[in-house]
């Protein structure tokens, strides 16, 4: 076999993990996000500031919210059931720490902290959790798209051939969910949108970008002869293109239904498409080709997968748009966001509750057809990893109301919190989270940050023989291309550069 037919078999005919290693999984970068905020807690309490040194930020960035994550994934994957429990251990010794020299001080009943917690009000217009959560998943796909090309990267995390449950698979969906949280048609106000249609044709220009590297993406691939899984989305097609044309079709969808009642056009997509994929001979076309021997003959054929699959992108699309608009309602305190999570937990449970009845009666979880299946375990996994974040925020407002002039970067503002005086209350509060940090610096460059991961990605592997690399090599080689990647999008937010014209 040529090198290229070996790394194309190397993440070839995979079947995925279990929900249940997924899950946990998923509450690392949470705990994560916990861990640097209560150090920047306890660092104020020691040293009577917040920490101020560019530097050493994006330091303490990088090795709590990203090295965790690349070693979770390489070398500690087999011991991945006991990493949050020792993370979220290191955690409660912080808080212990906060806490007791804080209660040496002001003598305050743990009781009495907790109604103020819950009497606390929040910053309205800023959920950290949607912002954090869309910067993880970027770098989640970033560390997982070159990891998989080396042996540390567990088989069972690489996308499925056909069914299965992959963490690559779940980042694809994810991503979607990502983009439709924050879609025009869920930020834009009513009042502010007298025409339907007034602003598709601006949503139709705002995609060309995705086009442009979809092509862009598909000359380079063909030209320099770099290795592909075809049965991912096909021959010529790739996930840039995905995320334009079910972006289009969304807001085509939007624009004749009410978004308000996009979760009802979602469930018809999915159900519709499944009773299709079970009824007809599309899923064996899907699986096998025309002539059911896997042919690539004709441009649909060829691209089967990435095409056929867009029915389903879009209904995780929609119902994620459903979803947006129930997390930006006004909640001003910490009780309101408190019954959000216990709604959300339920919808969770429910949405368990319809995947084992949909893998038992209709289909298992296919990335590859983004069945009925798939759309559920995409939205369910999502918004678990959604819950953690938000518990994860709360969790750090509660500290910082032990710790007068704490601040978190990227962390909720408190707008007013039970004891503060009037004119405390009208003192500015910095909007979007405080200070300068790595999640705020990925965020403002969200697709160079995706698009360098992949120029990167490319250069390592026509550079590197990943197949056969070492352990502490490969370490240092995931590290230093994160490292690099991050350095550069925390240099654009320090100059306030953000490169995006459309």
């Amino acid at each position: 076999m040529s090198h290229k037919d070996l790394k194309e078999a190397f993440v070839s005919n995979l079947n995925g993990t279990s929900l249940l290693e997924i899950s946990l999984g998923l509450s690392l970068a949470p705990l994560c996000l916990l861990c640097r905020g209560l150090l920047l807690v306890l660092y104020s309490l020691h040293c009577g500031r917040p920490l101020s040194s560019r530097k050493c930020s994006l330091l303490l960035d990088f090795l709590v919210l990203v090295s965790p994550l690349v070693f979770s994934c390489t070398v500690l994957s087999p011991v991945l059931f006991v990493v949050p429990a020792i993370i979220a251990a290191f955690c409660a010794g912080i808080f212990s720490k906060i806490y007791s020299q804080r209660r040496r001080e002001t003598r305050v009943p743990f009781r009495q902290l907790v109604r103020d917690f819950q009497e606390t009000f929040l910053d309205p217009e800023y959920i950290p959790a949607i912002t954090v959560f869309r910067v993880y998943i970027n770098v989640l796909t970033s560390i997982s798209i070159l990891a998989v090309d080396f042996p540390q990267y567990p088989r069972r995390y690489a996308k499925a051939e056909t069914y299965g449950t992959g963490v690559m698979d779940f980042g694809v969906g994810a991503f979607i969910f990502g983009n439709a949280l924050v879609c025009p048609e869920v930020r834009q106000k009513s009042y502010l949108t007298p025409s339907k249609f007034s602003s598709l044709a601006r949503q139709f220009f705002s995609v060309w970008p995705l086009i442009f590297l979809g092509v862009g993406r598909l000359l380079c691939v063909k030209s320099i002869e770099y290795h592909e899984h075809t049965s991912e989305y096909g021959v010529h097609w790739n996930f840039f293109f995905t995320l334009a044309f079910v972006r289009l079709a969304a807001s085509l969808l939007l624009a004749i239904f009410p978004k308000n009642k996009s979760w009802i056009v979602a469930i018809n997509l999915a159900v519709l498409y499944q009773l299709i994929l079970n009824s007809t001979s599309l899923k064996t076309f899907i699986l096998h080709g025309s002539d059911g021997r896997d042919s690539r003959v004709g441009f649909f054929n060829a691209n089967r997968e990435g095409l056929l699959s867009l029915f389903g992108y879009l209904a995780i699309y929609m119902a994620s748009v459903q979803v947006g608009l129930c997390l930006l309602q006004r909640r001003n305190s910490v009780k309101g966001w408190i019954k959000a999570v216990c709604f959300l937990l339920v919808t969770v449970l429910l949405l368990f509750l319809f995947l084992r009845v949909s893998q038992g009666y209709a289909d298992p979880v296919s990335r590859r057809m983004a069945n009925l299946s798939f759309c559920i375990w995409v939205l369910a996994h999502c918004l678990t990893f959604f819950v953690w974040f938000v518990v994860a925020d709360l969790m750090l407002v509660f500290t910082k109301l032990l710790v007068k002039g704490a601040r978190v970067p990227s962390c909720w503002n408190i707008v007013k919190s039970p004891h503060t005086s009037k004119k405390q209350e009208t003192e500015a509060v910095p909007v979007g989270g405080e200070g300068i940090c790595l999640i705020s610096a990925i965020n403002k460059n969200q697709l160079l940050f995706f698009l360098l991961g992949n120029v990167m990605t490319g250069a390592v592997n026509m550079l590197v023989d990943t197949i056969h690399s070492k352990t502490v090599f490969t370490l240092c080689i995931l590290h230093l291309y994160m490292f690099l990647n991050c350095l550069i999008m925390y240099i654009l937010h320090i100059k306030n550069i953000v490169l995006k014209f459309w």
